[in-house]
C-alpha cells in the first residue's frame, strides 16, 4: 500500500479522522462537540511531531511526514473551523465568506510552510526554532475559548466566529516571527486547553 503506517504518523491520522467526526457535529448544529474535536485534534498535532522525532526515519519518511501533517492540519484547523463558525450562521452570507477566506489563507500558508520546511531541512537537520505568522493550529485555542464563552454566556456565536476567523485568516499570511514553543510552552498551552475543556464541558451539561 502507499504511504507509511507506523508510529510516527499514527497520531497525526487519529487527527485528521477526529477533526472528520468534528465536522460531522458542527454540521448537525452540535458546535460545542465539533469545539471538543477541534481541541483534541490539537493536541493530535501537538504531539505527532515529538513521537516523530524519536524513530530514525529516511529522507523520504520524514518529507512524507511533512506533507501528511500538513494535510492533516487543513482539515482540522481549516476545514472544521471554518464549518464550525459557517454552522453557526447558515444563511449568513458575510459569514459563509469570511469562512470561506479563512479557508483559503490556511490552504495557502501550509503550502508556504511545506516548501519552506523542505527547504529547510535540505539546508539544516536541527530542528525548527520559529514560524513566520501566525500558525494554523492555533484555531484550536483561540475558537474554543471563546465560541465557549460566547455560548456560555449567550453571545451571537456568529458574530464571535466571523471576527475570530478573520483576524485568523490576516494573522496566518502576516510574515511576523514567532518562536516555536519550548516546554514550558507547551505545558502552558496544555493548561489552556483544560481551562477549555472546562467551558465546553460546561456548556454541554447546560
Amino acid at each position: 500500500m502507499l504511504g507509511f503506517y507506523n508510529y510516527t504518523v499514527a497520531l497525526t491520522y487519529i487527527g485528521m479522522l477526529v477533526a472528520f467526526a468534528g465536522v460531522t457535529f458542527a454540521m448537525d448544529g452540535k458546535t460545542l462537540e465539533a469545539l471538543f474535536c477541534l481541541m483534541l485534534a490539537g493536541v493530535c498535532d501537538m504531539f505527532d511531531g515529538k513521537i516523530a522525532s524519536t524513530m530514525e526515519r529516511t529522507k523520504q519518511e520524514k518529507r512524507f511526514g511533512v506533507q501528511i501533517d500538513s494535510l492533516s492540519d487543513l482539515v482540522s484547523f481549516g476545514v472544521l473551523p471554518a464549518v464550525i463558525v459557517y454552522a453557526t450562521s447558515p444563511d449568513g452570507k458575510f459569514t459563509h465568506a469570511i469562512a470561506g477566506f479563512y479557508l483559503l489563507c490556511a490552504l495557502i500558508r501550509l503550502a508556504w510552510f511545506n516548501v519552506n520546511e523542505e527547504e529547510r531541512q535540505d539546508a539544516s537537520s536541527g530542528p525548527r526554532e520559529s514560524y513566520l505568522g501566525l500558525p494554523v493550529t492555533t484555531s484550536a485555542f483561540f475558537l474554543p475559548t471563546l465560541l465557549g464563552v460566547g455560548y456560555l454566556r449567550d453571545w451571537e456565536l456568529a458574530t464571535i466566529g466571523t471576527a475570530v476567523l478573520g483576524v485568523m485568516a490576516l494573522a496566518f499570511l502576516t510574515p511576523f516571527s514567532l518562536r516555536k514553543p519550548k516546554t514550558a510552552g507547551m505545558v502552558g498551552m496544555l493548561m489552556f486547553g483544560c481551562f477549555e475543556l472546562l467551558i465546553l464541558l460546561t456548556g454541554i451539561k447546560k
